[in-house]
């Protein structure tokens, strides 16, 4: 899914999902139409829920989820790193037969680090991982109470994909669907890797 996808509910029932600027201005509404009524906005990326600023007009609620998302600007101090490129220097602590094998790698051991990194983040078993987080922390939040969600979790995490369907089942169809697409990596890699 695009990272900047969001998804909101109210209660069980999906009431946007799309760019982050729609959702919040679908948001925007539903809170000006019934500021009782609760809503929760996800980040499909990550799972985990979006804050959002409600205050003022729907442009200002607009602008200030642009900004959010907008790159940080620096000051006139010249940032470590290599910032056109957009590095961050942080420290990193290995063995010194780390450092002897990095030191012997083509492109050095900043080069080398970044692409284990990059090959890291796109396995397939990364990406397994991901998906499963993702799913579960929206189903904690939205599904935490329905039944089964326990035997769905423990589906989840151990790639059963016919079980964790059928766990599903009894659920509200828009929870059921958004968990489902979700969690679609957790099971289509899973059963990559077990070919």
């Amino acid at each position: 899914m695009s990272e900047h996808h969001w998804t909101a509910f109210a209660g069980h029932r999906c009431l946007a999902a799309g760019p982050r600027d729609a959702v919040a201005r679908t948001v925007k509404q539903t809170h000006d139409d019934d500021p009782e009524r609760q809503v929760v906005v996800f980040d499909d990326a990550t799972g985990r829920q979006v804050d959002m600023d409600l205050r003022g007009s729907m442009d200002d609620v607009v602008e200030r989820i642009a900004a959010d998302a907008r790159p940080p600007t620096t000051s006139g101090k010249r940032p470590v790193g290599r910032p056109r490129l957009g590095v961050t220097a942080r420290e990193v602590t290995l063995l010194p037969r780390h450092w002897e094998w990095l030191a012997r790698q083509p492109g050095g051991a900043s080069g080398t680090l970044r692409r284990l990194v990059e090959a890291a983040r796109v396995s397939p078993e990364a990406r397994r991982r991901q998906a499963q987080a993702v799913a579960d922390r929206f189903m904690v939040v939205v599904a935490g109470n329905l039944p089964g969600y326990e035997d769905a979790a423990r589906a989840l995490y151990a790639g059963d994909a016919a079980r964790f369907t059928a766990c599903l089942e009894p659920w509200p169809r828009d929870v059921r669907e958004h968990a489902l697409r979700l969690a679609r990596d957790a099971f289509e890699t899973g059963a990559k890797r077990d070919a």
